[in-house]
C-alpha cells in the first residue's frame, strides 16, 4: 500500500493562505517574507514573544495599527503555522494568542533586527514602545553577573501588563508575562516609559522612586542589581 505523500508548502499555497499576495520566488528568505514579510506582521510577532495576549491587549500594544489590518495580520500568521488561537477555561473564557514553537524559533531573527537596527546611521529611534518592548529589552541587555551573583524573583506591574522575572545565581532565567510568580523577592509597580527610563540610565532607580514614579516594596538590593545589570546605552 502506497504511504500518502505530504503535499509541499509552494509559493501558490501559502498566497492562498494570505490572501494571494506573494513574491512567487523559488528562495527561502522570499518564502519567509510571505509569511511574515507584511507591514505589521513581525510586530504582533514581537508582542507575542513574552506569553499570550488577548486582541484587546494587542490593541493597546500597538495603538498605530488599525483594528481590521490587526484581524487580517492574525488571520495570516495563525493560516501559516506562525501563531495560534486559545480560549482560555472559565471564568475567563477569553481568546488568547500564542506563537507556535515554531513561531517561536523567529527570536534569533529579532535578535539580528535589534542589532542591526540599533546601528542604522540615518534612523532615530523615536516614537512610543510597549510594556513588552521594555522587558525584552531587559532580557537582551542584561549582563551576567558571575563575580556578584545573586538569585531573586521579581514581579513587576506595568499598567495592564504583569510580568515575572527570575534571576539564579546572576544569570536572568525566566521573563514572562501573566505568570504569577507566587511570593517574589521584590515588586515593582509603574509606568513602562519611567522602568525603561530607569533601565537606560537616564534616570536612577533612587530618583524615580522618591518621587512616586516607580513603587518598589521587597529587596531593593535587588532590584538594583537588576537595574546595574543593565549598562547604558
Amino acid at each position: 500500500m502506497e504511504s500518502a505523500k505530504i503535499p509541499e508548502e509552494t509559493s501558490e499555497n501559502i498566497g492562498e493562505k494570505v490572501g494571494k499576495r506573494t513574491y512567487g520566488q523559488a528562495c527561502p528568505i522570499a518564502h519567509a517574507l510571505d509569511m511574515v514579510g507584511e507591514r505589521w506582521a513581525l510586530l504582533v510577532v514581537r508582542e507575542l514573544r513574552l506569553g499570550p495576549r488577548r486582541y484587546a491587549d494587542l490593541q493597546a500594544a500597538l495603538p498605530g495599527l488599525g483594528p481590521s489590518v490587526l484581524a487580517q495580520r492574525l488571520r495570516d500568521l495563525e493560516a501559516v503555522g506562525v501563531l495560534r488561537r486559545r480560549t482560555l477555561p472559565p471564568p475567563a473564557a477569553s481568546r488568547t494568542y500564542e506563537l507556535t514553537e515554531w513561531g517561536a524559533e523567529l527570536e534569533p531573527v529579532f535578535a539580528a533586527l535589534r542589532t542591526w537596527g540599533m546601528r542604522s546611521p540615518v534612523v532615530p529611534l523615536t516614537g512610543g514602545i510597549s510594556a513588552d518592548t521594555v522587558l525584552l529589552g531587559l532580557r537582551a541587555f542584561f549582563v551576567p553577573q558571575p563575580d556578584a551573583s545573586w538569585t531573586a524573583t521579581y514581579r513587576i506591574a506595568l499598567g495592564r501588563d504583569v510580568y515575572r522575572v527570575e534571576v539564579v545565581d546572576g544569570e536572568l532565567g525566566t521573563v514572562a508575562r501573566g505568570q504569577d510568580p507566587g511570593p517574589a523577592d521584590a515588586y515593582i509597580e509603574g509606568d513602562h516609559l519611567m522602568l525603561q527610563s530607569v533601565l537606560s540610565h537616564e534616570r536612577t532607580l533612587a530618583s524615580a522612586i522618591d518621587d512616586g514614579d516607580l513603587t518598589v516594596t521587597g529587596d531593593l538590593e535587588a532590584v538594583r542589581r537588576l537595574v546595574d545589570a543593565v549598562p547604558p546605552r
